[in-house]
């Protein structure tokens, strides 16, 4: 699979081309949300985003490592980490990709007022339909 990178402005051109607004409002838009789930994560909140998964913080507490070198302890202070669990229906749509092929889906994508049609049926019929199984993230 090739290494490819999406960048704030690849998100912000992709809604300039699906929904039809400006280059300028779909950047302010993609930076808005950003930073809404930015703001979500430094509250403690945990930030769910349906059919595609779950940011949340998690307290670390002190532990001892050991340096692999030399084998002599090192105390691991606490610290918070930033852990991402993704949704079934992500995994689903992840795993349905063959090996060594891309799937484009912001170019299949429909866009509706219904916001749980996001991706065509070609995509993945199950994006289309989270309530096929537990709504939760697994």
């Amino acid at each position: 699979m090739t290494e490819k990178t999406v960048t704030r402005s690849d998100l912000a051109e992709a809604v300039y081309r699906e929904i039809g607004l400006s280059r300028n409002e779909s950047a302010k838009i993609v930076e808005s949300v950003l930073l809404l789930i930015g703001d979500g994560l430094v509250n403690g909140e945990t930030v769910k985003l349906s059919s595609f998964g779950s940011f949340s913080v998690k307290q670390k507490t002190q532990r001892i490592g050991r340096n692999p070198k030399t084998g002599e302890e090192v105390p691991i202070l606490p610290r918070k980490v930033l852990t991402f669990r993704a949704s079934h229906v992500l995994k689903s749509l992840v795993n349905s990709i063959p090996e060594g092929s891309e799937k484009d889906l912001i170019n299949q994508s429909q866009i509706s007022d219904n916001s749980k049609t996001v991706f065509s049926k070609e995509t993945s019929a199950s994006w289309n339909n989270p309530s096929s199984g537990d709504n939760s993230e697994s």
